[in-house]
């Protein structure tokens, strides 16, 4: 795609799924440009959760380029999950009363339990659907939806991949690519961090990192939003052929539906 911001910038394709993120070089100067990006960027800007945010140009085309400060990093390694800093800035992106009031501003949508049970049964290959574990699984789920009241629903990221969090070389920490933002049970975000990175005998340690009272009624939200995670992995490794992948998901699924009805 050519995109036209003239003033003498160079673009760079960074590669990615949607083929909107570049980098951008003008003499000396260098910066992450993305275009379309979340409306929301200055407020996470200004949170100090994505690196700064430097300029935003609406191009000819109508689209918006938005320009943020270069950083020299890397991202995260799949251990790193673990650690203490991920899960204070995890807990900074849910309470952050700026980011929920801008997401409500640019009309943030909201994703229910409900919703993502609705999402989930088509995507369930009819392989997958007479699986008993699955059957019982998702009957379980249907019975035991968070009932969480959306009026405590916060500003969730949606897509923790480890490749989304950013390590300056000043060991600074970021969360980026926020396309999959979104109001929700922050157990949302949680079930689905823990499910992929943290060993299961962790997770009550990694949730007091993360700075809240482990409650009943927490654990039992993030060990449902968990199963939910679960079960979308092992549908989209199922339509991959990622058998390995599929099989590690349906072992945890079994231990997590196994641990809300001993609670």
């Amino acid at each position: 795609m050519a995109l036209d911001i003239s003033d003498g910038w160079s673009l760079y394709p960074l590669g990615g799924n949607t083929g909107t993120a570049f980098m951008g070089t003008k003499a000396s100067q260098k910066v992450f440009l993305k275009q379309n990006a979340s409306p929301f960027l200055a407020a996470l800007s200004m949170e100090g959760i994505t690196p700064r945010l430097v300029w935003t140009k609406r191009l000819a085309s109508g689209d918006v380029m938005t320009a943020q400060e270069w950083l020299n990093g890397r991202t995260l390694r799949r251990s790193e999950m673990r650690e203490q800093r991920v899960a204070r800035l995890l807990h900074r992106v849910h309470h952050s009363h700026l980011l929920h009031d801008m997401l409500l501003k640019v009309g943030g949508r909201f994703t229910t339990p409900a919703q993502l049970l609705g999402r989930l049964q088509p995507a369930l290959a009819s392989d997958l659907r007479q699986h008993p574990l699955i059957q019982s699984a998702f009957a379980a789920l249907q019975d035991e939806q968070p009932q969480l009241p959306k009026t405590d629903y916060e500003v969730c990221h949606g897509d923790l991949n480890h490749k989304n969090w950013l390590l300056s070389d000043r060991r600074r920490l970021y969360l980026v690519d926020w396309d999959a933002a979104t109001f929700a049970d922050p157990a949302y975000d949680l079930g689905a961090l823990l499910c992929e990175y943290v060993p299961l005998e962790e997770w009550q340690r990694w949730l007091q990192d993360y700075g809240e009272r482990l409650t009943p009624d927490l654990l039992a939200r993030v060990n449902w939003y968990a199963r939910i995670h679960c079960l979308t992995v092992i549908a989209d490794s199922f339509h991959q052929q990622r058998f390995q992948i599929m099989n590690q998901h349906l072992i945890l699924l079994e231990k997590l539906t196994r641990e809300s009805v001993t609670d």
